[in-house]
């Protein structure tokens, strides 16, 4: 009888790491809060994923506030909408920094598409966990990954990061999101003046690269300057512990639910924590319970 062969987990993601070993890529993601890997994803891949997210990229609708983008399409609900995007979400390479970061029972926090147009300015500069209040110097509650769909380049909004920006406390760049950047109908970004951090550099990744940031670490979305569209895809993950000690949005049916006071649908979870913590495919989730027959 023939002995199996067990790969590790390095051996598993040895096509990855170009001759890396994990040991010296987690050392430089705790030091630096981020790393690229590129070309991760084959080009028959990196297809499916935009053919995929093509119908929801032609709808064109629009971002709603600064921090979106009024020259943006942000794709929410990716895994309701196709289960090609799963590929993504449970990649080997990132779920092994994820499960490193966060722990064994870590969760998709979210996972969108971002794709920029033409002419889309600077997002404000955000860290990804501070909705969460804490006091920095800390540990990230997040991961945030980003997939290049396209072509990443300085001219057509690469993610900018301040490398080492996740050990800060509490200074923050020029240029900071402010909590009306999160308001609908708010598009006045230019009102940043000149935030470009000294410290920035340009996350260029070639279609079928993977970024991973630690929850921590200040960055944002780059100014399109060229004529084509660049698109992304982010899933995102946080640490096991952070929900409810039941569920309530799967022990309480949405028909049941929708007959409570609003009070009691609230604290069920049909509700946002500022800015946007709770929403469903990039909307309010009582929305849900309102489609729901009387």
């Amino acid at each position: 009888m023939l002995e199996q062969k067990i790969e590790s987990p390095e051996q598993a993601l040895a096509p990855f790491l170009k001759g890396r070993t994990l040991a010296d890529c987690y050392r430089q993601f705790d030091e630096t809060g981020y790393i690229i890997f590129e070309n991760v994803l084959s080009p028959a891949e990196v297809d499916r994923q935009r053919a995929a997210l093509k119908p929801w990229i032609d709808a064109d609708i629009r971002g709603r506030n600064n921090f979106e983008g009024d020259q943006s399409n942000r794709i929410y609900g990716m895994l309701d909408k196709d289960p090609v995007f799963a590929d993504l979400i449970s990649h080997p390479l990132q779920l092994a920094f994820a499960e490193r970061e966060l722990g064994e029972s870590c969760l998709l926090y979210a996972c969108l598409a971002i794709n920029l147009h033409p002419g889309e300015t600077v997002q404000p500069w955000h860290f990804d966990d501070s909705h969460c209040g804490l006091a920095r110097p800390r540990d990230p509650l997040s991961l945030s990954t980003f997939w290049s769909i396209s072509d990443t380049t300085e001219d057509n909004g690469a993610t900018e990061i301040i490398p080492g920006s996740h050990k800060w406390g509490s200074e923050e760049p020029a240029g900071a999101n402010r909590g009306s950047d999160f308001k609908t109908g708010v598009i006045d970004k230019t009102s940043h003046g000149p935030d470009d951090h000294p410290g920035m550099i340009r996350a260029t990744m070639p279609p079928g690269s993977l970024m991973l940031a630690k929850g921590t670490l200040w960055h944002r979305g780059g100014s399109n300057r060229s004529d084509a569209d660049r698109l992304i895809v982010t899933p995102q993950f946080c640490k096991g512990w952070c929900r409810p000690l039941e569920q309530q949005l799967l022990a309480v049916a949405p028909e049941k639910a929708a007959l409570y006071p609003k009070r009691v649908q609230e604290l069920l979870g049909y509700n946002i924590h500022p800015p946007f913590m709770g929403y469903v495919d990039g909307m309010h989730p009582s929305r849900k319970l309102a489609t729901r027959p009387a």
